[in-house]
This record gives C-alpha cells, sequence and structure tokens, in this order.
C-alpha cells in the first residue's frame, strides 16, 4: 500500500482522508504525470462524487489536459469509453463496494487496465512534491461531456447474443449499474425486473453482492419464478448470481463456471485467478483444456497476468471478472450478459453448478490498524510456517500455505483497517479447526506489536 492508493485506487472516508483538495491534487498530478492529452471522467451515484470528479476536473485543466465527463457512469463505461475515445487515461470516482460514507479514485490506463502500483506511486510522489504543470492561460484543458451508453450496448450486442428470452431480476444496489446493466439486458431480448435501481446514492443494501446482501433477490427471484437473479455493487465493476432456485451462487462456483464457459467459447487457455481462489476452479477446469496462474489480489494484477500470459479470462473470488476479448477493466455488466449466453447455450445454472466441486471456504476479518499490517505480516509468516505442515507455498500477496486437501491464506487488506483470513479444506470439520488456529495466531501477532 502507498500513502494514498490502496489495492483498487485511493479509497477513504469523504472529508476525512478524501477531501476535495486531495482530489485536486490527484487531477493536477495525473495531468503532470501525462503531460497533456484526454483524460475519461466518470462516477458513481455517492452523494460526495460531484464534488471530488469537479475537485479532480479542475486539477486535470490547471495542467493542461482536456477531460471528456461521462457523468454517472459505472466503471465498465469509463474504462470502454477510453478505448471508444482513443483517450490517454480514465478516471472513476468510487469506492466500489464500500458503505456509502466513502468514496475513491482509481485511474485507468489507456487500454481500460487499471493503473499499476508503481504507476501509482508516480502520482503519490507528484502529488507529495507539490511540482505540478501549470498551463498557460490560453493552454487550459477543456471539458466536454459525452454519453457511451449507446454504443458500449451496441458492441456488447456484437460479442454475446442469446436464441431464447429469459426472465432476470436485476439489483444494482441504487449504485451506478443502475443506469446501464437493466438496458443491457432488455436489448439482448429479456424480461427485466429491476430491484435497488435508483441512483440516488443512499444505498438500502451492503453494496457487496453477497448471499446475506442478496437476501431480497434470492426471494424475488423464486417469487417471480424467474431464469437468473443478477447483481452488482456500486460501481458494477462485480457481479452476484442467484440461479433459477432463488439461491445464491457461491462466487467461487460462479468462477468455475465461467471460467469453464470461456474455455468452451474460445478454447483451450489460460486462466488467471488470485491467491484467494479455491482448489474447485482448478479441478473444474483441467478437464476442459485450461490452466489456472494466480496472481496478486486486484484487478489491475488480473489483468496484467493476463495481458502477459495471453489468458482468455480473469476472474476474483469476489464477483470481479475481465473477459479481455472485451476490456481490461474489470465489468460486472457484460459479465451479466455472458452469464445469460451460458444459461441459454448450456442450460439452467442451478443444473449446471451441481458438476462444481464443493469444498468448504471460510473468511475472517480481523481489526488491525493499517500501520501495524507490515510488522504483524513478518510475525504472522514465521509463526505461520512453523504452526502449519505443509507442501506449497506461495508469497506473491500475504503467504497462502497449501497441503493437497487445504490451503490457508493471510492478507492484509488493501482497502480497509483489516487482516484477511481466507481458507479452504475439503471437511467443515478441518475447515473450522484450520480457522480457530489461524484466528487465534493472527490476533496475537497483532496483539504483539507496540
Amino acid at each position: 500500500m502507498g500513502k494514498y492508493f490502496g489495492t483498487s485506487g485511493i479509497r477513504e472516508v469523504v472529508n476525512e482522508r478524501l477531501t476535495p483538495e486531495l482530489a485536486l491534487k490527484v487531477g493536477k498530478a495525473l495531468g503532470t504525470y501525462l503531460d497533456g492529452g484526454t483524460v475519461v471522467v466518470g462516477k458513481d451515484t455517492r452523494t460526495s462524487g460531484e464534488m471530488l470528479k469537479n475537485a479532480l476536473i479542475s486539477g486535470l485543466l490547471s495542467a493542461g489536459v482536456d477531460v471528456i465527463d461521462i457523468g454517472l457512469a459505472p466503471t465498465p463505461l469509463t474504462g470502454f469509453a477510453i478505448r471508444l475515445y482513443g483517450a490517454d487515461a480514465g478516471v472513476t470516482i468510487t469506492a466500489s463496494h464500500n458503505p456509502p460514507e466513502y468514496n475513491g479514485i482509481k485511474v485507468w490506463q489507456p487500454d481500460g487496465m487499471a493503473y499499476t502500483p508503481e504507476m501509482e506511486a508516480q502520482l503519490e510522489a507528484i502529488v507529495d512534491s507539490g511540482n505540478f504543470k501549470k498551463a498557460a492561460w490560453n493552454e487550459i484543458g477543456s471539458v466536454r461531456k459525452a454519453d457511451p451508453r449507446g454504443e458500449y450496448i451496441k458492441r456488447a450486442l456484437e460479442m454475446v447474443g442469446l436464441e431464447d428470452s429469459y426472465t432476470v431480476v436485476l439489483d444494482t444496489g441504487n449504485g451506478a449499474g443502475s443506469v446501464l446493466s437493466p438496458y443491457l439486458q432488455r436489448e439482448l431480448g429479456n424480461k427485466v425486473i429491476s430491484l435497488n435501481s435508483h441512483p440516488s446514492g443512499f444505498f438500502v443494501r451492503e453494496l457487496e453482492p453477497n448471499a446475506e446482501s442478496l437476501s431480497a433477490l434470492a426471494k424475488t427471484v423464486k417469487a417471480m419464478g424467474a431464469d437468473v437473479g443478477i447483481a452488482h455493487d456500486g460501481d458494477a465493476d462485480r457481479i452476484g448470481v442467484v440461479d433459477d432456485g432463488g439461491n445464491f451462487v457461491e462466487y467461487e462456483v460462479m468462477l468455475s463456471l465461467m471460467a469453464g464457459y470461456m474455455l468452451r467459447k474460445f478454447g483451450k487457455g489460460k486462466i488467471i485467478t488470485t491467491v484467494d481462489a479455491g482448489f474447485a476452479l482448478d479441478d473444474y477446469i483441467k478437464p476442459l483444456g485450461g490452466e489456472v496462474i494466480r496472481a496478486r489480489v486486484g484487478d489491475v494484477a488480473v489483468a496484467d497476468e493476463l495481458a502477459r500470459h495471453g489468458g482468455i479470462f480473469g476472474g476474483e473470488p469476489s464477483g470481479t471478472w475481465i473477459i479481455p476479448q472485451w476490456n481490461l477493466t474489470p465489468d460486472g455488466i457484460f459479465a451479466g450478459a455472458l452469464v445469460m449466453e451460458m444459461v441459454d447455450k448450456l442450460g439452467p445454472l442451478s443444473e449446471l453448478a451441481r458438476d462444481v466441486p464443493r469444498y468448504v471456504t471460510l473468511r475472517a476479518k480481523i481489526p488491525c490498524p493499517n500501520e501495524k499490517k507490515a510488522k504483524a505480516m513478518e510475525i504472522i509468516g514465521r509463526e505461520a510456517l512453523k504452526t502449519f505442515g505443509y507442501k506449497r507455498l506461495i508469497d506473491i500477496d500475504g503467504i497462502r500455505i497449501e497441503n493437497d486437501e487445504w490451503w490457508v491464506l493471510f492478507r492484509p487488506s488493501g482497502t480497509e483497517p483489516i487482516m484477511r483470513i481466507t481458507l479452504e479444506a475439503h471437511t467443515e470439520e478441518k475447515a473450522k479447526e484450520l480457522m480457530e488456529r489461524a484466528e487465534k495466531l493472527v490476533k496475537k501477532a497483532i496483539g504483539e506489536i507496540l
């Protein structure tokens, strides 16, 4: 983690660490870094979005950068617009799945991939130096507004198509996906029932699309006899799915199903995922000709590995998917269209999900101040290697220790003041035993730091 940027851009409570003053400086820094050109800027539905967007745009203009303001826009639309307009970068004002008091700034490259940690570090250095480019009065940047939604839908329909029509219940959580996702589903030929599609900035459910937060979606799918339920987080870079029986389809299962479908659609190849993904993905896709490569947590790491290995699909077990044939921006809206194409070609989700191996996955969050994370990880790593008997070690992002029938990942969050524990085992008894030991180890390590 940098001074301002975490694993997914800047993400802080508004008017505490994330202020209009900081947004202005980030805009100036990005304009200085680019030294001209054009930047696409969009925002999600949060009440602070317009304030931060305008501050950031002012910074860009002062450095002589032109801005294409696409207004209220999900993150996938920002990524799409960068390439559509041939821009030099893009910025989304969003805190993704965080609560409404948060907001954030995420910067994108010309190919739709997020800025790497190295690029973000350069922006931070410019912010701290205060050495910003200052355009002359007659070279200050200009702003024009644009709406790329129609072109997004048009091009998506060129890649995805259905033979039949389906009933889809769509829960966008009052986030930015509400201005695009229902319309794409309708253009696919589906009947759309919308929930929480008011882009008010006031969220009526937890934004992370999980089983608990999507209970209303699950009930609606069942009550309406719908074929699929689809949900997004605040900026719609994630997808959560409910099957035709009204059951939330676990992230790991959906990741495996979509990876398998992409192998069927595009042929054998590499699937990129992250260190917190389980063994089910490996076991499901190997017979289909897929090879799993694990990367650090975060969409930029997945996108980077996709580009490096020529992978055909990338995804995290958080509902964050990247479809490189479409774009290198994580896109829950396009992912929703692909889910419907998979159902159209292969059958009901409830039946498809039965073929994915089920193991026991447990997750825990332990409070840990950001300044204690590095030292805590040193202690955790040292003690974990002593405590757990293991066969393999992955240390590209936190510490993942593996045996043939289980794995445990210790990792500091890049967006919240917590340590994360993720583990998987073949039995519930073993999973609980591992979690008890892991939680005890992490709490002890944090407690040892003065």
